[in-house]
Protein backbone atom coordinates (compact mmCIF):
# COMPACT_ATOMS: atom_id res chain seq x y z
CA UNK A 1 0.00 0.00 0.00
CA UNK A 2 2.75 2.36 0.54
CA UNK A 3 4.10 1.74 -2.10
CA UNK A 4 0.82 2.36 -4.11
CA UNK A 5 0.76 6.11 -1.95
CA UNK A 6 4.31 7.03 -3.37
CA UNK A 7 3.64 6.27 -6.85
CA UNK A 8 0.49 8.43 -6.08
CA UNK A 9 2.06 10.90 -4.69
CA UNK A 10 4.34 11.17 -7.50
CA UNK A 11 1.90 11.20 -10.37
CA UNK A 12 0.63 14.07 -8.57
CA UNK A 13 3.67 15.83 -8.28
CA UNK A 14 4.76 15.33 -12.37
CA UNK A 15 1.33 16.66 -13.40
CA UNK A 16 1.65 19.42 -10.85
CA UNK A 17 4.82 20.24 -12.18
CA UNK A 18 3.78 19.51 -16.47
CA UNK A 19 0.78 21.65 -15.31
CA UNK A 20 3.33 24.86 -14.47
CA UNK A 21 5.32 24.14 -17.41
CA UNK A 22 2.65 24.56 -19.51
CA UNK A 23 1.23 27.90 -17.75
CA UNK A 24 4.68 29.42 -18.44
CA UNK A 25 5.11 29.11 -22.20
CA UNK A 26 1.61 30.48 -22.41
CA UNK A 27 1.59 33.10 -19.77
CA UNK A 28 0.39 36.57 -21.14
CA UNK A 29 2.52 39.43 -20.70
CA UNK A 30 1.34 40.62 -17.50
CA UNK A 31 2.30 44.42 -18.59
CA UNK A 32 -0.27 46.89 -19.56
CA UNK A 33 0.15 49.82 -22.28
CA UNK A 34 -2.15 53.40 -22.73
CA UNK A 35 -1.94 52.98 -26.46
CA UNK A 36 -2.20 49.02 -26.66
CA UNK A 37 -2.03 45.97 -25.01
CA UNK A 38 -0.82 42.83 -26.16
CA UNK A 39 -2.24 39.39 -24.30
CA UNK A 40 -0.64 36.53 -25.58
CA UNK A 41 2.48 35.70 -26.73
CA UNK A 42 3.01 35.79 -30.93
CA UNK A 43 4.74 33.40 -33.06
CA UNK A 44 4.95 31.86 -36.43
CA UNK A 45 1.05 30.86 -37.30
CA UNK A 46 -0.43 33.08 -34.99
CA UNK A 47 -3.04 35.45 -36.91
CA UNK A 48 -5.44 38.28 -35.56
CA UNK A 49 -5.90 41.75 -34.77
CA UNK A 50 -2.77 41.63 -31.98
CA UNK A 51 -0.40 40.54 -34.98
CA UNK A 52 -1.69 43.39 -36.80
CA UNK A 53 -0.88 45.77 -34.38
CA UNK A 54 2.75 43.95 -34.28
CA UNK A 55 3.01 44.27 -37.32
CA UNK A 56 2.76 47.97 -37.60
CA UNK A 57 5.48 48.42 -35.17
CA UNK A 58 8.28 46.28 -36.61
CA UNK A 59 7.42 47.35 -40.13
CA UNK A 60 10.31 49.43 -40.33
CA UNK A 61 12.77 46.12 -39.62
CA UNK A 62 11.78 44.06 -43.03
CA UNK A 63 14.31 42.86 -44.92
CA UNK A 64 16.11 44.63 -47.66
CA UNK A 65 13.82 45.41 -50.42
CA UNK A 66 10.75 43.84 -48.82
CA UNK A 67 7.44 46.15 -47.66
CA UNK A 68 5.63 44.00 -44.46
CA UNK A 69 2.11 43.48 -45.23
CA UNK A 70 -0.43 44.44 -42.05
CA UNK A 71 -2.65 41.75 -42.65
CA UNK A 72 -2.58 40.02 -39.43
CA UNK A 73 -0.82 36.95 -40.78
CA UNK A 74 2.35 35.86 -38.94
CA UNK A 75 4.38 34.41 -41.73
CA UNK A 76 8.02 34.44 -42.77
CA UNK A 77 8.18 38.22 -42.92
CA UNK A 78 6.91 39.12 -39.78
CA UNK A 79 9.23 36.65 -38.22
CA UNK A 80 12.32 37.96 -39.66
CA UNK A 81 11.24 41.61 -38.89
CA UNK A 82 10.44 40.60 -35.35
CA UNK A 83 13.88 38.63 -35.16
CA UNK A 84 15.78 42.41 -36.47
CA UNK A 85 13.44 44.60 -34.33
CA UNK A 86 14.90 42.41 -30.91
CA UNK A 87 18.59 42.21 -32.45
CA UNK A 88 18.34 45.79 -32.86
CA UNK A 89 17.07 46.48 -29.45
CA UNK A 90 19.57 44.41 -27.81
CA UNK A 91 16.40 41.53 -26.92
CA UNK A 92 17.13 38.09 -26.79
CA UNK A 93 16.22 36.82 -30.71
CA UNK A 94 13.74 34.17 -30.84
CA UNK A 95 11.10 35.43 -33.31
CA UNK A 96 8.64 35.40 -30.48
CA UNK A 97 7.05 38.36 -29.71
CA UNK A 98 6.26 38.11 -25.97
CA UNK A 99 6.97 40.23 -22.70
CA UNK A 100 10.54 41.61 -23.45
CA UNK A 101 8.85 42.58 -26.99
CA UNK A 102 6.15 44.09 -25.71
CA UNK A 103 7.88 45.71 -23.27
CA UNK A 104 10.35 47.04 -25.53
CA UNK A 105 6.94 48.52 -27.77
CA UNK A 106 5.38 49.85 -24.63
CA UNK A 107 9.13 52.15 -24.31
CA UNK A 108 8.85 53.42 -27.67
CA UNK A 109 5.04 54.62 -27.96
CA UNK A 110 3.39 57.04 -26.76
CA UNK A 111 -0.58 56.80 -25.82
CA UNK A 112 -1.93 57.73 -29.12
CA UNK A 113 0.33 54.63 -30.57
CA UNK A 114 2.98 56.86 -32.56
CA UNK A 115 6.20 56.55 -31.93
CA UNK A 116 7.97 58.28 -29.14
CA UNK A 117 10.37 60.68 -31.80
CA UNK A 118 7.37 61.03 -34.07
CA UNK A 119 3.89 62.72 -33.75
CA UNK A 120 1.27 63.28 -36.21
CA UNK A 121 1.80 67.46 -35.58
CA UNK A 122 4.94 66.72 -38.21
CA UNK A 123 2.76 65.37 -40.95
CA UNK A 124 -0.01 67.86 -40.87
CA UNK A 125 -0.49 69.29 -44.34
CA UNK A 126 2.42 71.53 -46.06
CA UNK A 127 0.19 74.12 -46.63
CA UNK A 128 -1.25 74.87 -43.37
CA UNK A 129 -4.15 72.24 -42.78
CA UNK A 130 -4.15 69.73 -40.15
CA UNK A 131 -6.91 67.32 -40.03
CA UNK A 132 -5.80 65.11 -42.71
CA UNK A 133 -8.29 65.81 -45.00
CA UNK A 134 -9.15 66.37 -48.56
CA UNK A 135 -6.12 63.73 -49.53
CA UNK A 136 -6.69 60.30 -51.90
CA UNK A 137 -8.20 58.44 -48.53
CA UNK A 138 -9.97 59.26 -45.37
CA UNK A 139 -8.79 61.25 -42.84
CA UNK A 140 -8.62 57.99 -40.79
CA UNK A 141 -6.68 55.43 -42.98
CA UNK A 142 -4.40 58.70 -43.96
CA UNK A 143 -3.79 58.69 -40.21
CA UNK A 144 -3.41 55.09 -40.05
CA UNK A 145 -0.88 55.22 -42.93
CA UNK A 146 1.11 57.98 -41.73
CA UNK A 147 1.40 55.73 -38.10
CA UNK A 148 2.85 53.13 -40.08
CA UNK A 149 5.48 55.59 -41.71
CA UNK A 150 6.57 56.84 -38.49
CA UNK A 151 6.96 53.52 -37.35
CA UNK A 152 9.28 52.84 -40.10
CA UNK A 153 11.20 56.01 -39.68
CA UNK A 154 11.51 55.41 -35.70
CA UNK A 155 12.87 51.85 -37.05
CA UNK A 156 15.30 54.11 -39.53
CA UNK A 157 16.58 56.91 -36.47
CA UNK A 158 17.42 53.90 -34.34
CA UNK A 159 19.80 52.07 -37.17
CA UNK A 160 21.23 55.49 -37.83
CA UNK A 161 22.52 56.13 -34.01
CA UNK A 162 19.32 57.78 -32.78
CA UNK A 163 20.10 60.74 -34.62
CA UNK A 164 16.70 63.31 -34.93
CA UNK A 165 15.38 62.61 -38.47
CA UNK A 166 13.25 66.25 -39.41
CA UNK A 167 9.79 66.09 -41.67
CA UNK A 168 9.94 68.49 -44.13
CA UNK A 169 6.16 67.03 -45.66
CA UNK A 170 3.98 64.68 -44.60
CA UNK A 171 0.43 64.46 -45.39
CA UNK A 172 -0.69 66.53 -48.41
CA UNK A 173 -4.69 67.03 -49.57
CA UNK A 174 -5.05 67.19 -53.11
CA UNK A 175 -5.09 70.96 -53.68
CA UNK A 176 -1.76 71.10 -51.40
CA UNK A 177 0.14 68.57 -53.50
CA UNK A 178 -0.91 70.72 -57.08
CA UNK A 179 -0.18 73.39 -55.72
CA UNK A 180 3.71 72.40 -54.21
CA UNK A 181 3.90 71.00 -57.61
CA UNK A 182 3.94 67.44 -56.41
CA UNK A 183 3.15 64.46 -58.52
CA UNK A 184 -0.72 63.37 -60.16
CA UNK A 185 -0.17 60.11 -58.13
CA UNK A 186 1.92 61.34 -54.95
CA UNK A 187 1.90 59.31 -52.02
CA UNK A 188 1.37 62.29 -49.85
CA UNK A 189 -1.90 62.43 -50.62
CA UNK A 190 -2.70 59.19 -49.21
CA UNK A 191 -0.16 59.60 -46.44
CA UNK A 192 2.10 56.91 -47.52
CA UNK A 193 5.09 59.21 -47.72
CA UNK A 194 7.84 61.96 -45.74
CA UNK A 195 10.08 64.19 -46.96
CA UNK A 196 13.27 64.23 -44.57
CA UNK A 197 15.28 67.64 -44.48
CA UNK A 198 18.64 68.60 -44.26
CA UNK A 199 17.77 69.61 -40.70
CA UNK A 200 17.81 65.91 -39.76
CA UNK A 201 20.96 64.08 -38.31
CA UNK A 202 22.11 61.41 -40.74
CA UNK A 203 23.00 62.44 -43.96
CA UNK A 204 20.76 62.25 -47.01
CA UNK A 205 22.80 60.04 -47.95
CA UNK A 206 22.87 57.61 -44.91
CA UNK A 207 19.26 57.92 -44.69
CA UNK A 208 18.49 57.01 -48.05
CA UNK A 209 20.72 54.22 -47.74
CA UNK A 210 19.60 53.05 -44.52
CA UNK A 211 15.68 53.69 -46.08
CA UNK A 212 16.15 50.75 -48.06
CA UNK A 213 16.28 47.91 -45.08
CA UNK A 214 13.35 49.93 -43.36
CA UNK A 215 10.73 48.62 -45.22
CA UNK A 216 10.26 51.98 -47.90
CA UNK A 217 9.46 51.04 -51.56
CA UNK A 218 9.96 54.56 -52.44
CA UNK A 219 13.35 56.11 -51.71
CA UNK A 220 14.54 59.15 -53.72
CA UNK A 221 17.15 61.51 -53.00
CA UNK A 222 20.15 63.53 -54.05
CA UNK A 223 20.27 63.47 -57.56
CA UNK A 224 17.19 62.68 -58.75
CA UNK A 225 15.50 65.50 -59.95
CA UNK A 226 14.04 68.05 -56.91
CA UNK A 227 15.43 65.80 -54.40
CA UNK A 228 18.58 67.75 -53.34
CA UNK A 229 17.19 69.19 -50.37
CA UNK A 230 15.64 65.92 -48.88
CA UNK A 231 14.91 62.50 -49.04
CA UNK A 232 11.70 60.70 -49.97
CA UNK A 233 10.83 58.06 -48.57
CA UNK A 234 6.80 56.18 -48.83
CA UNK A 235 5.50 52.82 -49.02
CA UNK A 236 3.57 51.77 -52.52
CA UNK A 237 3.06 48.23 -54.20
CA UNK A 238 6.57 48.24 -56.49
CA UNK A 239 10.11 49.35 -55.14
CA UNK A 240 11.69 52.52 -57.07
CA UNK A 241 15.13 53.82 -55.42
CA UNK A 242 17.14 56.61 -56.85
CA UNK A 243 19.94 58.72 -55.83
CA UNK A 244 22.26 59.10 -58.49
CA UNK A 245 24.53 61.26 -56.28
CA UNK A 246 24.43 58.77 -53.79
Amino acid sequence: MAHHRIRGLLAAVMLAAAGLTANVATAAPAAADTCYTWNRNLSRGASGSDVAQLQERIAGWAARGQNIAIDGQFGPATESALRRFQAGYGLSVDGVAGPQTYSKIYALQDADCTPAHFSYGEFNDSCGENDFTGGRVSAATAKRNIRRVMWQLEALRHKLGDRPIVITSGFRSISCNSSVGGSSSSLHMYGQAADLGLASGPSQCAMWSEGRDSGFEEILGPGYPGHNDHVHVGNKSSQFWSAPNC
